[in-house]
């Protein structure tokens, strides 16, 4: 086993392949977790917010498992169980026509959308770090994360402190052994980079009375910051603010989402994020270059 995993770091083909392989797999596991992670923490709140009587403590033994595990995937509509041959990331979909086998009932594109998407990304993060393969390994961990973040904050406007705060302490342990910045640019990084947004959340709700973003938003800035390094923050923020100006334009022509309707935030600083991740130093050597400053 060890000889073989040697053999495909050691050759950049295999490993970039490998990767693109266990990130399909991975994207299959991520749409489970786009999906259910919402629901379990709806149903948390809920049982946090209703009053604990006897009768509801009885009734809450009796619920049934729902977890990231519990219960196997199944269709939506007719509720019949996905084997194993038809839960295959992308290649099942297509051996499927894209309907559901028992009550032909279309499945949705995302599905192999985000396994493809997440096999893609993956392989290009192996490419790309190269022969360094602790810091390719980690990388992919980060990608993964703001694929799933992406995802669920598009759906609910919510990002999971489930999934940011450990990213944030994450950040700062893969940038202890130094792999992407220093701990110190990491460290200042969480810092500022959920102080930044933090302000400009309460100055904005100051000056309109209204919310402007979330505080989830603040948490995953803090960790981009603890991944990257404070330096990397302004590219991330004009990049986000770019990125979503065109997403967000480009939706409403097309009729696909209504101009009263809010775009969360999220995504946008996750597509920046990524794109700082693999091109930043260049980023930020040509935007210093444009200000003026070197």
């Amino acid at each position: 086993m060890i000889d073989t995993f040697n053999a495909i770091i050691e050759n950049q083909i295999l490993f970039v392949i490998s990767c693109s392989m266990l990130g399909l797999v991975i994207g299959s596991f991520l749409n489970v977790v786009i999906y259910r992670l919402p629901i379990m923490l709806e149903r948390e709140w809920q049982r946090e917010i209703n009053s604990a009587t006897e009768d509801e403590l009885a009734n809450s033994n009796t619920e049934k498992a729902f977890n990231l595990v519990t219960p196997n995937s199944r269709c939506s509509q007719c509720e019949v169980p996905i084997k194993a041959w038809q839960n295959i990331p992308v290649i099942s979909y297509l051996l499927l026509a894209g309907k559901c086998h028992s009550c032909k009932t279309p499945i949705s594109l995302r599905y192999p959308f985000v396994e493809l998407l997440t096999g893609i990304l993956s392989a290009v993060v192996a490419w790309h770090f190269y022969p360094d393969a602790d810091t390719a390994l980690a990388c992919l961990v980060l990608t993964w994360a703001l694929i799933t973040l992406t995802g669920i904050d598009y759906d609910t406007y919510l990002l999971p402190d489930n999934i940011t705060l450990p990213l944030v302490w994450l950040g700062l342990i893969v940038n202890y052994f130094g792999l992407i910045t220093s701990l110190e640019s990491a460290l200042w990084g969480a810092v500022v980079g959920y102080l930044s947004l933090w302000s400009v959340f309460w100055l904005f709700k100051l000056i309109t009375g209204k919310d402007g973003m979330g505080y989830g938003d603040f948490k995953l800035l803090a960790a981009l910051g603890a991944w990257l390094g404070w330096h990397m923050l302004p590219v991330i923020i004009i990049l986000s603010s770019l990125v979503g100006a065109f997403i967000g334009i480009s939706l409403i022509v097309l009729g696909n989402r209504e101009k009263t309707k809010p775009i969360p935030f999220g995504p946008y600083l996750a597509i920046a994020g990524w794109i700082a991740l693999m091109w930043g130093s260049e980023l930020n050597t040509l935007y210093l270059s444009y200000a003026g400053i070197v």
